[in-house]
């Protein structure tokens, strides 16, 4: 048990280096960063979300289903809870927390994970956690990064109707995310 636990740890720790140093990174004059939701009511946001869908990224396999929740800190900030769902059922989880880079509009985030070296790591001024896209129930979602190397298509269930499924790639692919990349969540 021990030594899966530690496994998973470092697992999680290099992921999680992985996305905290891509997301370091500025978006570049030559690239525009995608337009964001107008606003997002952070209450009705909060809670449970499942992936749908996925842009490739090095610290979660191809063969895992996801799903985050989203909480209210006493300081503001928001609780980050992943867990990652490999194909035998174990799981895999990291928790952190989220600032808002842009009140009231609340749709730039920065996310930081509580890792060793997470402290360490400044957040982005831009936030790595772009809500672009919202539904008016709050029912679906698209969230990336302004470099639009990681993209995440997300639901309150974890399947969709089709047509539903299909609205959410165009949006992306209107954002100007490479889709032809798109891995669907095993469990969609």
């Amino acid at each position: 048990m021990t030594h899966i636990r530690t496994q998973t740890l470092v697992t999680a720790a290099l992921a999680m280096l992985g996305l905290a140093l891509t997301s370091c990174s500025t978006t570049t004059n030559k690239v525009t960063a995608p337009a964001t939701a107008q606003s997002v009511d952070l209450k009705r946001y909060t809670g449970r979300w499942y992936e749908i869908a996925r842009l490739p990224m090095p610290f979660q396999k191809s063969d895992e289903a996801a799903m985050a929740e989203y909480g209210s800190n006493p300081d503001g900030t928001i609780s980050v809870h992943n867990i990652a769902i490999r194909p035998d059922g174990t799981q895999r989880d990291i928790r952190g927390y989220a600032k808002v880079m842009n009140p009231p509009e609340n749709t730039k985030i920065a996310v930081r994970f509580n890792t060793w070296f997470g402290p360490l790591i400044p957040l982005p001024k831009q936030g790595n956690y772009w809500i672009l896209h919202v539904d008016g129930h709050y029912q679906v979602a698209i969230v990336g990064t302004p470099d639009r190397k990681y993209l995440w298509l997300l639901a309150r269930t974890s399947r969709i109707p089709q047509q539903q499924y299909k609205a959410l790639v165009a949006k992306a692919e209107a954002l100007g995310f490479d889709m032809s990349r798109l891995i669907k969540d095993p469990h969609h």
